[in-house]
């Protein structure tokens, strides 16, 4: 699965957060200036063939829902930073966040102690 474009989390983010949507409806939570409507439904229609969302027919109109969980996605897109910029590297990614002082010795200890319980 290939990362999101801007539009496309933007999207959806939409559907997580609201469940099933028409693309009428989906227009309602985009900030101004709202994008044109046949741009959502094609940016709808590529999330769709990358099996990301799906659909429901109401006659000539479709509701789109999300088909993986917005956890399923964070959990795909780190392994994603972690195997481009990290060399599939875990222990890379700690090292730098150390490095970086973006995480603590406590916190550390506190990842060490949820690992020896599992």
């Amino acid at each position: 699965m290939k990362g999101l474009t801007k539009r496309e989390e933007e999207i959806m983010n939409i559907l997580w957060a609201n469940g099933p949507l028409f693309v009428k409806e989906m227009l309602a939570f985009f900030d101004e200036p709202k994008p044109h409507f046949n741009t959502v439904s094609t940016i709808v229609r590529g999330l769709e063939e990358k099996g990301l969302i799906g659909h429901k027919s109401f006659g000539p109109t479709y509701q789109y829902f999300a088909q993986i969980s917005e956890e399923e996605y964070g959990k795909h897109s780190i392994k994603n930073v972690v195997g481009k910029y990290f060399n599939n590297s875990y222990l890379n990614v700690v090292s730098s966040l150390v490095e970086e002082e973006q995480i603590s010795i406590e916190e550390l200890k506190e990842l060490i102690e949820r690992v020896q319980r599992q």
